[in-house]
């Protein structure tokens, strides 16, 4: 791997992250003011990029889709296929 890269990882991942963390917690704050909400498919895509710690943070701290299976399974397992996809790709450099 050249270096730096696993830094450039890392921010990327950190980011994204944080992008889920946000989301989750706008969307949280539209739903109780009743306005327009942010489509599920952008929170589960967020989450598909990478954010998917961040989107899972925010779901238990914003106490926010966590009675909807798509998400209180989805996201935990987006979380482990993610992680055997990194395992692999690092056990393969």
């Amino acid at each position: 791997m050249p270096p730096g890269i696993g830094v450039l990882i890392l921010v990327y991942l950190s980011a994204v992250s944080l992008l889920g963390f946000i989301l989750m917690g706008a969307d949280k704050k539209k739903a109780a003011q009743h306005q327009w909400r942010i489509p599920e498919k952008t929170l589960f895509g967020v989450a598909l990029i990478g954010g998917s710690i961040g989107a899972l943070l925010g779901m238990w701290v914003f106490r926010h889709k966590t009675k909807h299976l798509t998400f209180s399974i989805g996201i935990p397992l987006i979380i482990a296929v993610q992680i055997c996809a990194a395992v692999l790709i690092y056990r393969n450099l």
